[in-house]
């Protein structure tokens, strides 16, 4: 059986991805031609990249729960409504780190790493307000 002449034989379409990180703005992130070759639009999305990454980090603080009765059950719907947001982010950064973009990689990992340093931050400053006078913690 002759395959050439089969004229109902689907189209398979030839994509090449790239299997080892490389350098340049030639490179699709997330989206079907995006950034689509375009220095700008390169430079956006490392932008975009890293402040997903850095609000993933941010993120990972939680809301402020409430722990009274009636609202209780909102706290609970906003966690989940949070957290699934942060799931989404960190799957696009995944996605994004994929591409196996060295400068993708590099804002990825300064938006995590930046991100981190913001919230350990804010837990010293938080810790050390709430140590009285004498240096005790007043949880104990």
């Amino acid at each position: 059986m002759d395959m050439s002449h089969d004229q109902n034989m689907p189209m398979i379409m030839n994509m090449v991805m790239q299997m080892n990180f490389f350098w340049g703005k030639d490179v699709t992130i997330l989206f079907k031609g995006w950034p689509n070759n375009n220095l700008g639009m390169y430079i956006l999305s490392l932008f975009f990249v890293f402040f997903m990454a850095f609000g993933i980090e941010i993120m990972s603080m939680g809301p402020i729960m409430i722990n009274k009765s009636p609202i209780r059950a909102i706290g609970i719907i906003q966690s989940g409504i949070y957290y699934t947001l942060r799931m989404v982010l960190v799957y696009f950064v995944m996605l994004a780190v994929m591409s196996f973009n060295i400068g993708i990689f590099i804002v990825a990992i300064l938006g995590h790493g930046l991100g981190y340093i913001v919230v350990k931050f804010r837990e010293l400053v938080v810790d050390k307000t709430t140590t009285d006078s004498n240096g005790t913690d007043p949880k104990v």
